[in-house]
């Protein structure tokens, strides 16, 4: 080749890529915005991204996703929220109510799809579930309401049910309806609870030196981002007390947690990717009504059994969607 022609061809490529930049950055971006971490995120983002891919949109090849974890500290979800919608992405997605709130404060013209464990009509994201109205919708989980079905599965395997703590986080949106209905069953059917609240390293600590001084025979948690990102030091700290604990998410069993019960995360990610590939070929959050969840899995981890010297009744392994041993 000779050189002028060289010399054209390499101007005419650096003269396109500006083009290819601008192809790029013009493809529809996700805001995705979690109160977890990235590690807590996964197995709500996983099915969330395969939902996505089969409905034809691949990440990097035609749609971009900005992602903002608040890593369980609620404070920064305004800024965090304000930095997504200033990047003017073509929906965000927020898999908490806080998030949806700081989502919705700051626009009411980008799509927001959600997840909420608490009323999302109540929370004032949606003005009802069939007809959610606004920019917003989602999905409705039952998360605050499973407390008192908790409660019965951990009795089932204390051999004296004795005082049952149960860890709030004082900063979660749906606290006080948790302690309320929790007190309520409990009282149902005469079983002391002991309420405690925790929002720091330094409480949760205090709370388990507590729980060791009143000699509680169970421990469950109320729903908390923040207890998902130190589950691992939740985890650590029953196996040192040698009290029988049960989580909200099967993520803490795997960690070597006794016991879960919760909503299926995977449900959950799938229906977001679903609504997410809906809005991107056109659809609107005002024709898209709220789902409510459907699917429960409960976890068991008999190692943590035998390590804790409790035998499982077999009534309740019958009824457990996984196990690990």
């Amino acid at each position: 080749m000779r050189r002028r022609d060289l010399i054209a061809l390499i101007g005419l490529t650096t003269a396109f890529r500006p083009l290819a930049a601008m192809a790029q950055a013009k493809l529809p971006t996700i805001g995705y915005f979690s109160t977890r971490s990235p590690e807590a995120e996964v197995p709500i983002q996983a099915p969330f991204l395969k939902r996505l891919e089969d409905a034809g949109f691949i990440v990097g090849r035609n749609v971009a996703i900005e992602y903002r974890f608040a890593e369980g500290q609620l404070d920064r979800l305004p800024l965090l929220a304000a930095e997504l919608a200033g990047r003017q992405p073509a929906v965000l997605v927020a898999t908490e109510p806080a998030a949806a709130l700081a989502a919705k404060a700051v626009s009411v013209t980008i799509p927001i799809v959600f997840t909420s464990g608490q009323d999302p009509v109540r929370l004032g994201l949606v003005a009802s579930l069939s007809r959610p109205a606004g920019n917003a919708t989602g999905m409705s989980l039952f998360t605050s309401e499973l407390g008192p079905k908790r409660l019965g599965l951990l009795r089932e395997i204390l051999p004296k049910p004795g005082i049952v703590a149960f860890v709030v986080d004082p900063k979660s949106l749906t606290a006080p309806a948790q302690i309320k209905e929790l007190k309520a069953a409990a009282q149902a059917i005469d079983q002391p609870i002991l309420v405690l609240e925790a929002r720091s390293d330094d409480e949760i600590e205090k709370a388990f030196a507590t729980m060791a001084e009143r000699r509680v025979s169970g421990l469950f948690y109320g729903t908390s981002t923040f207890f998902q990102v130190i589950a691992d030091q939740l985890v650590a700290l029953a196996a040192l007390h040698r009290i029988p604990a049960l989580y909200e998410w099967r993520e803490f069993v795997a960690a070597g947690g006794l016991m879960s019960y919760s909503t299926s995360r995977t449900e959950v990610g799938l229906q977001l990717g679903d609504y997410v590939a809906r809005i991107l070929k056109g659809a609107t959050p005002a024709e898209l009504p709220v789902v409510q969840s459907t699917r429960f899995e409960f976890v068991i981890n008999l190692k943590t059994a035998k390590a804790l010297g409790l035998t499982l009744p077999q009534s309740l392994l019958a009824r457990a969607d996984e196990v690990f041993e």
